[in-house]
């Protein structure tokens, strides 16, 4: 592997010795850790067990307050709230897995085709990623529902095409950064072509950087997934949601508020958790951190 730019943190970074030990020394990234463990043993659970059917509904048992039968009470619906949150949390990982998947692929593709073209080729890619930048992830699943109808899938691109742009401009200024060093230029006198330098130096040297940017691509896209099913353009009925939770609970906010306060809660730890990690991620690979601390 090539040796590692200065101020650019490389993937290798996490087989340093000592990195695990310093990382749970690491304040934000234990603690993001934790939330976002916590997230996806949550949707882990759901997959076979929940306390009860999110999709059954009770009209007897509904707006009942936390009990040992229902742990987190039931909605309007008399469904279990604590079903509820767990089946959502599933779905909003999903949406946020596909959604940054599909801004990591196509971002990072443009971003180093930029970096290694240069010229009018990186010029015409970042006036493209300007022009999609203009298009927010709620304007652009409303535009979607317009023409196609409102619907998770449409969530998803509209997130989607949301991330590429950000992923595309740092995965070019990282990857500039990766190509002005000296053993580039050795392995283009040694025959090497771009795609083969690209593959080879300059993508493995910016993994750290890409991945720092994930989770927290990855908190973005829980939080505007969240806004969408609110509006009603994300996730549908019966699929349980915490956004959609959020909007059936605020016309009962005086007679049962907690089924405001525990989809909110979960929106915000998770959220939390992941930009935490994040951080924790950016200062313990960040050679330039590294140092200062």
């Amino acid at each position: 592997m090539s040796a590692l730019p200065v101020g650019v943190p490389s993937a290798a970074a996490f087989k340093v010795p000592g990195f695990w030990r310093r990382a749970l020394h690491h304040r934000s990234f234990a603690i993001g850790a934790a939330l976002t463990l916590l997230l996806l043993l949550a949707a882990s659970v759901s997959l076979v067990w929940t306390p009860w059917s999110p999709y059954e509904m009770d009209l007897a048992s509904k707006l009942q307050r936390p009990s040992a039968a229902h742990w987190l009470g039931t909605d309007t619906f008399g469904r279990d709230v604590a079903s509820l949150l767990l089946v959502g949390a599933r779905a909003s990982i999903l949406v946020g897995v596909i959604a940054v998947g599909i801004g990591l692929t196509v971002g990072t593709a443009l971003g180093l085709l930029a970096a290694a073209r240069r010229g009018w080729v990186e010029e015409a890619i970042m006036r493209f990623t300007d022009f999609s930048m203009a298009f927010p992830a709620i304007l652009s699943a409303i535009m979607m529902t317009a023409v196609f109808g409102a619907g998770i899938v449409n969530a998803i691109i509209a997130i989607g095409i949301y991330n590429i742009p950000t992923f595309a401009r740092i995965t070019r200024a990282s990857a500039n950064a990766i190509w002005s060093r000296e053993y580039i230029a050795a392995a283009r006198a040694c025959g090497k072509g771009s795609f083969a330098i690209t593959m080879q130096h300059v993508l493995p040297n910016i993994s750290a950087v890409l991945i720092v940017q994930i989770t927290i691509r990855f908190a973005v896209a829980i939080l505007a997934e969240a806004a969408l099913s609110y509006l009603g353009l994300g996730t549908q009925p019966p699929q349980p949601s915490w956004g959609r939770m959020l909007s059936e609970a605020q016309t009962m906010m005086f007679q049962a508020p907690l089924l405001a306060v525990f989809p909110g809660m979960a929106i915000a730890f998770a959220v939390l958790g992941l930009n935490l990690l994040g951080d924790g991620l950016r200062d313990l690979l960040d050679p330039r951190l590294a140092r200062a601390r």
